[in-house]
């Protein structure tokens, strides 16, 4: 465990925050949502990664897809970790990484069904300034560090336009 918490390889417990802080929407619309997982898209056909893609605001499902190489579980694994994301207001890698940080997990911890809620990175909260989280994102076919990364990076790209 490295300091901060986290897992070796994971960024550390303000980074993570940083990171939600940062990545923040002025607005979030349909088209949004659409260039979001559009980028995210691209970002996994470049490296050939194998992941389901989700976007959701509030109920609604705006985006999905399940590139080559990903199955039913990826999805299973969006639902468990969209869920914590729902719960807590903050990604799933950073409410993995607070219990981490306690000495303890999510699983042993968190007093949930680990069949409904996985505290696994991958999955982000859709933040608008003033609103607060209204959605969510979620990456899964790779390493939970890797899911959380390519959201932050198709974030960063489609916040810096």
């Amino acid at each position: 465990m490295s300091r901060g918490g986290t897992a070796p390889g994971f960024p550390g417990i303000a980074a993570l925050e940083a990171q939600e802080a940062r990545l923040t929407f002025s607005r979030f619309t349909h088209e949004d949502a659409w260039a979001l997982g559009s980028a995210l898209v691209e970002l996994a056909r470049e490296r050939q990664a194998p992941v389901a893609i989700d976007i959701r605001r509030g109920g609604q499902q705006l985006f999905h897809c399940a590139l080559a190489g990903s199955s039913a579980d990826n999805d299973a694994w969006i639902e468990r970790k969209r869920r914590v994301v729902e719960r807590y207001g903050e990604s799933s890698l950073l409410v993995g990484s607070r219990f981490r940080a306690k000495g303890t997990t999510f699983e042993e911890s968190s007093r949930l069904d680990p069949d409904r809620y996985a505290a696994h990175g991958g999955s982000f909260p859709v933040r608008v300034d003033g609103a607060g989280v209204i959605g969510t994102v979620t990456v899964s076919g790779l390493p939970q560090a890797e899911d959380h990364a390519m959201v932050v990076e198709a974030l960063e790209r489609i916040l810096a336009n």
